[in-house]
């Protein structure tokens, strides 16, 4: 059976993204990009913008406000560009152009919890909150983890990770700091119907 990863990268005040910004905020450092490239090898699970966004990365798209791309953002794409990636649309239309990259027109959630009890391996999201949010509302997912990075884009942030969200509770599974800066924290979710009535022990 498969596992489900939904993976975030946030600013401290949860957004995925902010204007103007280059990725990873330009804070990423050394410690966070070498555990970056030994990660598992995942199926990389998306929906219509995101892959609208990463695949015009793949073909030369420059971010707004950037002139070109950082060598640090070229091989993240170029990862992904080569990994399988399973894209949820029903505006997106065959053949996709980016290498390594199906189309499932049907129920996200269903065919999700299809991959996940037919399949080996690592499924994991790649921004598509709203995919993202679905998959954890149909208690799909396995683990859950957020990487903040040290700004707060109050005033340029983009993408705000947790509206609509239902209450979820949080075992913690792992924790670490990168390059002295970057938090990582990751989690086993579990979605409430309600309030927990008591605090815990």
């Amino acid at each position: 059976m498969s596992e489900l990863l939904v993976d975030f990268i946030t600013s401290l005040d949860g957004h995925a993204s902010g204007e103007g910004w280059p990725g990873f905020w330009g804070l990423e450092g050394p410690e966070y990009l070498a555990w970056l490239s030994k990660q598992p090898k995942a199926t990389y699970l998306m929906g219509a913008n995101t892959y609208r966004l990463m695949s015009g990365f793949a073909a030369g798209e420059v971010p707004n406000g950037q002139d070109e791309f950082r060598p640090e953002e070229e091989d993240s794409v170029d990862e992904l560009t080569q990994a399988s990636k399973v894209v949820f649309s029903s505006s997106l239309e065959e053949p996709l152009t980016w290498a390594n990259s199906t189309l499932v027109q049907d129920d996200a959630v269903e065919a999700v919890r299809a991959m996940k009890s037919s399949g080996s391996g690592l499924l994991s999201t790649i921004g598509s909150l709203a995919l993202s949010r679905s998959l954890l509302r149909a208690g799909l997912v396995d683990r859950f983890r957020v990487v903040m990075f040290p700004v707060i884009t109050g005033a340029t942030g983009e993408e705000r990770i947790y509206d609509g969200y239902p209450d979820v509770a949080l075992e913690m599974i792992e924790h670490r700091t990168f390059d002295g800066r970057i938090q990582l924290v990751e989690y086993k979710p579990r979605v409430l119907e309600h309030p927990p009535l008591g605090i815990p022990a």
